[in-house]
């Protein structure tokens, strides 16, 4: 969506297909990071943005055995907007499609769901898809694959796959939030087990991590297990863990980590999940996915314009977007292996690492997981011309 805007607005015709009616999906990602207000604030757009339902977090914090730790401190970060916005998905996406139309060239077509590719002596030329009124093909100077972690595209475009493991996997749930409930935190780690909590104003979103392939083994123990399980990792949530009625209320998110080797054919390109899924840890999935969009509208809109996008064209936005990319996941799975594994396979009180005891002494090391995941590594600007 953010691609066709910046595109749309640059002068190129582009076409959003998305094979639901509406984007009303639960359990999405809703952090909306410093670099992400900082490319509205690039386009003009951020008073309108932040006038839309949100959250501003500027500090996180968690509690390790019971001990609150503050690990991230967002307010010295060299942006305009020195927090998280919590923004549900679809509000965010809504927002990029009201401002997409204000550009002739932008269209999105709903219930579109893109089936296979279009090629034409080993070049893709477009797509076909399904939708209520039967089969559609839309042929295209350049086809993205921005379709998730479970590409059809990709899939269709046979690039390959390199799966880098993740220990876990999320069980993702409601539970109804109280005016005296504490403030936002990241949630609470216990031996054995890690609790996410995030703040949507009347409930909270709230992440149950497992071990990989766990969650038949949780269900199967029950879910009045569950509930105390959950009780005992937010105390104060007391008799509300009994909001989840049924195993319906609880959502499996499988976690995956993985990086195509090669994020492009000839006439096509992949970005975000479709190029490489993240990890959930810092919630930069969205982020990273926007900030390849913004460096492909950088480095093809005038090509596109000019009708001559080539291989190297597309070669130079994986050149771009790798390092970040990479520098991600390696950080992400050095604390998958080096921290969640470990809490996952514990079974004896935990104490607080060094690192966070330092944090705490000094406050001024709490800007370095704030850079990491408020900026990242080579943020994106916009120099595509309205």
């Amino acid at each position: 969506m953010m691609l066709g805007f910046l595109l749309a607005r640059a002068g190129v015709e582009a076409i959003v297909l998305e094979k639901h009616a509406d984007f009303l999906r639960d359990f999405r990602g809703d952090t909306i990071h410093p670099s992400t207000l900082e490319l509205m604030y690039e386009l003009g757009i951020l008073e309108d943005f932040l006038k839309r339902p949100h959250q501003e977090v500027t500090e996180l914090a968690g509690q390790i055995s019971g001990q609150m730790l503050k690990l991230a401190d967002f307010t010295r970060l060299p942006t305009h907007c020195k927090f998280l916005a919590l923004m549900p998905q679809w509000d965010f996406l809504n927002f990029l499609v009201e401002q997409g139309r204000r550009y002739p060239g932008f269209q999105v077509k709903m219930q579109a769901e893109a089936t296979d590719l279009i090629t034409q002596n080993g070049r893709v030329i477009g797509v076909r898809a399904k939708t209520p009124d039967g089969g559609l093909e839309v042929r295209s100077a350049l086809t993205v694959g921005a379709d998730g972690r479970r590409s059809v595209i990709r899939e269709r475009a046979r690039l390959e796959v390199m799966d880098l493991g993740a220990p876990m996997d999320v069980l993702w749930m409601r539970i109804s939030r109280r005016p005296t409930d504490p403030g936002q935190t990241l949630g609470s780690i216990a031996a054995g087990k890690i609790f996410i909590m995030l703040d949507r104003e009347d409930y909270w979103q709230c992440g149950f991590v497992i071990p990989k392939g766990a969650s038949d083994e949780i269900r199967k123990r029950g879910l009045a297990q569950f509930r105390e399980d959950v009780a005992h990792l937010a105390p104060f949530l007391g008799e509300r863990v009994n909001e989840l009625r049924d195993w319906k209320d609880v959502s499996l998110l499988t976690v995956k980590v993985d990086r195509l080797r090669q994020w492009w054919r000839s006439g096509l390109l992949c970005i975000g999940d479709a190029a490489h899924a993240m990890s959930p840890i810092g919630g930069v999935g969205i982020n990273l996915a926007v900030q390849d969009a913004v460096a492909a509208a950088n480095l093809l809109s005038s090509k596109l314009k000019a009708g001559n996008v080539n291989d190297l064209d597309l070669s130079a936005v994986q050149g771009r977007r790798e390092f970040p990319t990479r520098a991600t996941q390696r950080l992400q799975l050095a604390i998958q292996n080096n921290v969640i594994r470990q809490v996952l396979s514990s079974s004896q009180p935990l104490s607080v690492p060094l690192l966070l005891r330092l944090m705490q002494r000094w406050p001024l090391l709490r800007r370095i997981p704030a850079r990491a995941i408020g900026v990242g590594f080579r943020p994106e600007h916009i120099r595509t011309p309205a």
